[in-house]
């Protein structure tokens, strides 16, 4: 997802797959895709929140579309219709926005169709609601408590999935510069969740925390996970860009094949893969998993030279040890720093095999945005091959100011070829303060499709 950076963490898309449920007596199925029939590629949702970006959440299951997005009145709303209508239902959920672009929503549907939603959190109680019936968001259910423990600081919620479908939810229990990230799993049968393991994942006590990318299943079947820990809630004391990878999401071990024990620490052996020191230009969520055309792992990350200056760079374990290229020259230094929500200077995303070549996205405040091909012997840059970068923002405002918004289709589906996405505007960040001319009017928020 994105462009927006919070100096505690970037929201990225749900990078593990959906599976792949199959059409029960409940299941709402889809023959094609009606909207092609009827002729919609652009299709208004509602009025929405445009004070400051914060995230909302689009997901497509059969042929029942969702979105929980924060309406004009900041209220968290859902939005759902069937494939080629075009009037949307409304339910407006018991939650407020306040000032803060941590507070995204996101949402996720189980293998019995029940729709999971959660979001406006940070170091706050859980706020997780969930249907009363499949497919429909008009039951939704506010649940007080997962497991009912580390459940009064949670940060990130998360849903993603495990190798057999079952859904699974993370969250950060604790704050920036101290806190630790636990994962549970849902039981269809009795509606009720359970700790994925015993212990948690990332444990950082008072000391620092974790900020993870989402997980990645690779080509090769393994779970990648990538992160950073940071001492402070200051945006500048990340440091130690470290990875472990699991075929299951239970049991862990190094890239060299070493088995963990949870939880993971800054002590725990094996796991780093850069050791960039704090105030190293290390962002938490300013890196992307990706992939070269052999299906190898292939991390991209920021950090500062020698120089001081910020540049990009690839991470790749190759024959027993992490191989860390410089990418770039860049003659420029993204000086972040502080607590709050950052305005986002360089975006960078995944590496990519495309049409025989290696590319990356990126849009920078200095050498614009684009899309790349990367040398794939030295790593580094080749030359701009065109003008599309990725999806988020609009690296241009408006002229009241405001910014183009958007966000994938967590449903990870393309019926009959066809793309789902949303679209809105709102100002920029503000360090999760009152904007000092107040909100702006509203924007309207935006189902796009394309193929």
């Amino acid at each position: 997802m994105k462009l927006r950076v919070c100096a505690a963490f970037l929201l990225s898309s749900l990078l593990i797959p959906p599976p792949a449920f199959g059409h029960s007596r409940r299941s709402p199925t889809a023959s094609g895709n009606p909207d092609l029939r009827t002729g919609i590629h652009t299709l208004d949702v509602a009025p929405a929140w445009s004070g400051q970006p914060v995230g909302f959440a689009l997901l497509t299951r059969g042929n029942q579309q969702f979105v929980a997005f924060y309406d004009a009145e900041r209220r968290m709303t859902l939005a759902q219709r069937t494939l080629g209508e075009h009037r949307w239902s409304f339910t407006v959920l018991p939650s407020t926005l306040g000032w803060d672009s941590h507070n995204y929503i996101t949402m996720a549907m189980d293998r019995e169709g029940y729709l999971h939603v959660a979001g406006n959190m940070h170091a706050s109680p859980l706020v997780y609601f969930r249907s009363a019936r499949p497919y429909d968001a008009s039951s939704m259910e506010r649940v007080s408590a997962l497991t009912g423990k580390n459940e009064e600081r949670v940060t990130y919620p998360v849903f993603n999935y495990a190798p057999d479908g079952t859904l699974l939810f993370q969250y950060r229990s604790g704050s920036s510069g101290s806190g630790d990230t636990y994962r549970d799993r849902y039981d269809e049968r009795t509606r009720s969740w359970h700790p994925l393991t015993e212990q948690p994942l990332f444990f950082g006590g008072a000391r620092m925390n974790a900020y993870p990318l989402d997980v990645v299943r690779g080509p090769d079947g393994w779970y990648h996970q990538f992160w950073v820990w940071r001492d402070k809630p200051l945006a500048e004391t990340n440091h130690d860009l470290s990875y472990a990878r699991s075929r299951d999401l239970v049991h862990w071990e190094t890239a060299a094949g070493t088995p963990l024990t949870l939880p993971l620490t800054i002590a725990t052996p094996g796991l780093i893969v850069d050791p960039v020191p704090s105030r190293g230009g290390l962002l938490n969520g300013t890196q992307a998993v990706g992939f070269d055309a052999f299906g190898g792992l292939v991390l991209s990350y920021l950090k500062y030279d020698s120089a001081g200056k910020t540049q990009l760079y690839f991470a790749q374990w190759e024959h027993g040890r992490w191989i860390n290229q410089q990418a770039t020259n860049w003659n420029y230094r993204w000086d972040f720093h502080g607590m709050g929500s950052l305005v986002n200077e360089i975006h960078i995303g995944p590496l990519r095999a495309v049409g025989g070549k290696l590319t990356i996205a990126i849009n920078h405040k200095v050498y614009g945005s684009g899309v790349w091909e990367v040398d794939p012997v030295t790593m580094r840059l080749r030359g701009k091959l065109s003008m599309a970068g990725e999806e988020g923002e609009d690296s241009s405002a408006s002229e009241n100011g405001l910014m183009e918004r958007s966000a994938a289709d967590l449903g990870g589906s393309r019926t009959d070829g066809v793309t789902y996405r949303l679209s809105w505007k709102t100002l920029r960040q503000n360090r999760d303060r009152p904007q000092p001319e107040g909100p702006p009017p509203p924007s309207m928020l935006h189902l796009v499709l394309s193929q």
